[in-house]
Order: C-alpha cells, then structure tokens, then sequence
C-alpha cells in the first residue's frame, strides 16, 4: 500500500485517481504529477514500486502545497479575514454563505436544519 503525505492511497485504482484522494490533489494535478514523475496514469496504485512511489512524494514535495500546509494556510486565510472584521469574514464568523448566496430561503448548508417556530396555545 502506497502511503504519500499521510494519506493511504486506495488500492486497486489507476494512479491518477487515487493520486486525488491526498486533500489538494484534484484530476489535473494528479495526471501532471504522473507526467512528471514518469509513470503511466493506468497503472494501478497497487502495483507501484517503491522507487515510483519515491519518485511521486519526490514531485508533490517540489512543486505542491498539500494536506496539512494546505488546510492550515486555508483556516489563517479564513482567521485573518474574521480579525480583520470585513464582509466576509463576518459571514464566516455567523456561519452564513460567504459569496453572494440568497438566504432569504435555502443556504440550508451554511445555516444548517430549520428551527421550528413555537406557536403559543390560546
């Protein structure tokens, strides 16, 4: 089993798609990363070799930023527009859609599940 920046790749798929299971490692990068590194994309994760295997950590640890550096450089991202106090990091801090959404009706995501209403008896 191939294990490339903390994460288990899924046995018994292609390369590449495996390859986007690593948190910052989407279709494209991971065909780029297979080019660069010289293996075919239908090779299956299991039957790497280790100097493969090497050759693959060798290319992410270069050029990419993934799993833990990339989560932590998102949540300063999103901390420093919360400190900051902008639109949008206010959005964040109420847990409301950053980008524009309506909230009127929907946004059900980012608000989460309705609250019922309490109707006083008579």
């Amino acid at each position: 089993m191939a294990r490339i920046s903390g994460v288990d790749l899924p046995r018994r798929k292609q390369i590449w798609v495996a390859l986007t299971s690593i948190y910052g490692i989407g279709q494209s990068t991971s065909r780029e990363i297979c080019d660069r590194a010289g293996i075919e994309l239908t090779r299956k994760s299991d039957e790497l070799t280790d100097q493969e295997v090497a050759r693959i950590r060798q290319v992410i640890n270069d050029g990419y930023r993934v799993e833990g550096d990339l989560r932590r450089d998102v949540s300063m991202n999103i901390k420093r527009l919360m400190d900051l106090g902008c639109y949008r990091g206010l959005r964040h801090r109420r847990g409301l859609p950053v980008r524009g959404q309506r909230t009127h009706t929907n946004a059900r995501t980012r608000k989460g599940p309705k609250r019922q209403a309490v109707k006083k008896k008579r």
